[in-house]
């Protein structure tokens, strides 16, 4: 493994990391989902939504070094089944917000740590949308001649974690910080994330 790291070439890896970037800087479902944990929940509780999304891009990442996720493209109906119960998940995330009424506590925000970290890794392994975008992302910046390819993207896909998790958290706990300061506003703070949720259970099932 390591010796396929010193292998791959620097500039590769540093576009590869530039490509990256640009995807961190775009709002996208994982973006939003750390931004609507922190205001549900607090900066730890957006902290850990990245850390559990951060693992489910890992998940994917080994999957796509297995090979596996090419089955979602050659079994019938495997996309649809997977994408229908991601955007099924998120539409109940979207109810148990709505449904939240009262302060923001430090307690409360403690006990929703586990629970963020639950919803944000369930939220990227349902969204067989990652699965592909790794699959079609991440070999376009191998080289067989180095190395195995399967070595090279869990590497290339290491540093793709690594750094969605800085960028999310940093969301998140942007998004938790200002929830905090508005405690009397924590009624409309899971309402704004109920409509997050539902936007993204509605962009799964569209696009």
């Amino acid at each position: 493994m390591l010796a396929t790291l010193a292998a791959m070439d620097p500039v590769t890896i540093a576009t590869f990391l530039g490509a990256a970037l640009l995807l961190y800087l775009t709002p996208g479902v994982d973006m939003m989902f750390t931004l609507a944990s922190g205001m549900a929940g607090g900066p730890k509780a957006g902290l850990a939504a990245a850390v559990g999304i951060s693992l489910g891009v890992l998940v994917h990442v080994m999957l796509a070094a297995a090979g596996l996720a090419a089955l979602l493209l050659s079994v019938p109906g495997a996309y649809s089944l997977i994408r229908y119960v991601g955007a099924g998940y998120l539409a109940v995330l979207a109810w148990q917000s709505w449904r939240v009424s009262g302060e923001l506590s430090s307690e409360k925000g403690r006990g929703d740590v586990w629970r963020a970290f639950r919803r944000g890794f369930l939220t990227n392994i349902l969204n067989p949308k990652v699965a592909l975008f790794v699959l079609a992302f991440l070999p376009q910046f191998t080289d067989p001649k180095i190395g195995p390819i399967w070595q090279q993207i869990l590497w290339l896909g290491g540093f793709l974690a690594i750094g969605g998790l800085l960028s999310d958290g940093a969301y998140g706990v942007f998004a938790g910080v200002m929830a905090e300061r508005m405690r009397r506003s924590a009624r409309r703070m899971h309402r704004v994330a109920a409509v997050v949720f539902g936007g993204l259970a509605a962009r799964l099932l569209i696009n």
